[in-house]
């Protein structure tokens, strides 16, 4: 016979996960006094006991979750991490608690939210979500408000969980929240002012099942949003119900009212309909992806009531982030971009294609590293259009190469610092080397950290060599 579930007492709540994003929901709900516990489907969960010396008195749970009944458990809030289907959770997410109205299962997004209203805290709230660029749009969103004058927080995904922000910052007037499909999945209604969806690409299918739910869970952003900025390029990104006022951003040039690119004579514009905003040649960002992620930042600004003027002052000013198509060195005319973060075939092709379409000279890839089981073959064509040669190395190399050929010039090396050396002895003035594995890095690095400082440090080597 089985083991009997130990019964979760009546009125309780459940946190389901010891990260970051589950003691940021310890904390919280510890300054409203509602009673919790924790469980953890690892045996020893990092920081275990550092949790056990700051709650004393709290339960907590190690091992299967269906080992807990959770029948009279007030609610169930489940980290990011956490499959909302996990054994021992079914149907929690599609039961109703008659208190709140929401879900018996719920995210630390949900609580925000509610803990945002119930403060009467009417700040906006700005959200940002799609399968890449989103920790750029969000941290650009946020230095435009910056320099506006507004009392800005910005978290969510990125940096300090929401409620975390709740509790630090509780007078600010605008809230900017990065959101992935794991966390907008268990908010049943956020309410933004403004929210974003950048663009769809395969990614996280082994917790999604599909696209198709992925993108479901994705849509969730919208949810009593007054604007949807949203990607003319990728109609996924396009709200399936009527709701928010939708406003569109493109790399193609824009209709009435729209955000896009236009090219006048030698001159590239980041334009809303006939309005130029500024040149692309005054932005420290570069590529046809970062302009897109540039017009979605003033898109949700303007829709939030930010002055123009301020917003390009930030757009000016902002030189993007580390191992996101970050620009290192120019070293002999050619451009060394460490697009580390591409971790994922979405990711990469958008960083081929953006840098490829602005280049006086030709691309040298560097790719590489854990697949994940992923497609790299639409990869070809648009390597094919801009590379001189794409330098594989890592667990998964062999893969890519077939994928590629016999579209595109391929070379197999062993690691990354033989892909530099050779794209080194390769590239002419005008090319640009790139770095966007659209691998996992867990084979030869601890993480997309470590390898785009790995590239970081080699280029620096170089041009401190080259210094007179």
């Amino acid at each position: 016979m089985g083991q009997v579930p130990i019964q979760v007492p009546s009125g309780v709540t459940v946190v389901v996960g010891l990260g970051v994003s589950g003691l940021a929901i310890c904390r919280h709900l510890t300054r409203i006094g509602r009673p919790f516990m924790v469980a953890d489907t690892r045996a020893v969960p990092p920081g275990l006991d550092a949790f056990y010396h700051a709650y004393p008195g709290v339960d907590v749970h190690c091992g299967p979750l269906h080992a807990l009944d959770f029948t009279r458990a007030f609610e169930v809030v489940v980290s990011p991490g956490v499959d909302p289907r996990s054994p021992g959770l079914e149907g929690l997410i599609d039961t109703l608690n008659p208190e709140t109205g929401e879900p018996r299962l719920v995210g630390e997004t949900a609580l925000f939210v509610r803990a945002k209203r119930a403060g009467g805290n009417a700040a906006p709230i700005a959200a940002i979500t799609g399968s890449n660029a989103k920790s750029t749009v969000t941290t650009l969103l946020g230095e435009m408000a910056k320099a506006a004058g507004v009392s800005v927080a910005v978290g969510g995904n990125l940096g300090t969980p929401a409620l975390d922000l709740l509790a630090d910052e509780p007078d600010a007037e605008l809230y900017v929240l990065e959101l992935s499909s794991f966390q907008l999945e268990t908010t049943p209604t956020l309410g933004a002012t403004a929210a974003a969806f950048l663009n769809l690409s395969d990614d996280h299918l082994d917790r999604h099942g599909d696209m198709q739910d992925y993108r479901l869970a994705k849509q969730r952003i919208f949810s009593q949003a007054q604007y949807a900025i949203v990607n003319r390029d990728d109609p996924l990104t396009w709200p399936v119900q009527d709701g928010p006022k939708v406003v569109y951003f493109s790399v193609t040039p824009p209709g009435e009212h729209e955000w896009g690119l236009v090219w006048q004579g030698t001159e590239l514009l980041l334009m809303q309909g006939q309005t130029r905003w500024v040149a692309a040649s005054e932005l420290q960002l570069a590529g046809q992806h970062n302009y897109a992620n540039a017009l979605a930042a003033l898109a949700l600004g303007q829709a939030l009531g930010l002055p123009a003027s301020a917003m390009v002052e930030a757009l000016k000013a902002f030189t993007g982030l580390a191992h996101r198509s970050e620009t290192i060195a120019t070293l002999g005319g050619v451009t060394w971009v460490n697009d580390s973060k591409g971790t994922n075939v979405g990711a990469t092709l958008a960083a081929i294609s953006g840098l490829g379409a602005t280049l006086e000279g030709r691309l040298i890839w560097l790719a590489g590293g854990v697949g994940k089981g992923a497609d790299f073959t639409p990869l070809a064509e648009p390597l094919a259009r801009c590379a001189r040669l794409a330098l594989l190395f890592g667990e998964d190399r062999g893969r890519i190469v077939k994928a590629l050929s016999p579209k595109v010039t391929v070379r197999e090396v062993e690691n990354l610092v033989q892909a530099m050396e050779a794209a080194f002895a390769i590239a002419k003035p005008g090319d640009c080397v790139l770095l966007s594995p659209a691998c996992a890095s867990f084979d030869q690095f601890s993480g997309y950290q470590a390898r785009g400082e790995a590239f970081r440090h080699w280029v620096e080597h170089k041009a401190a060599e080259a210094s007179p």
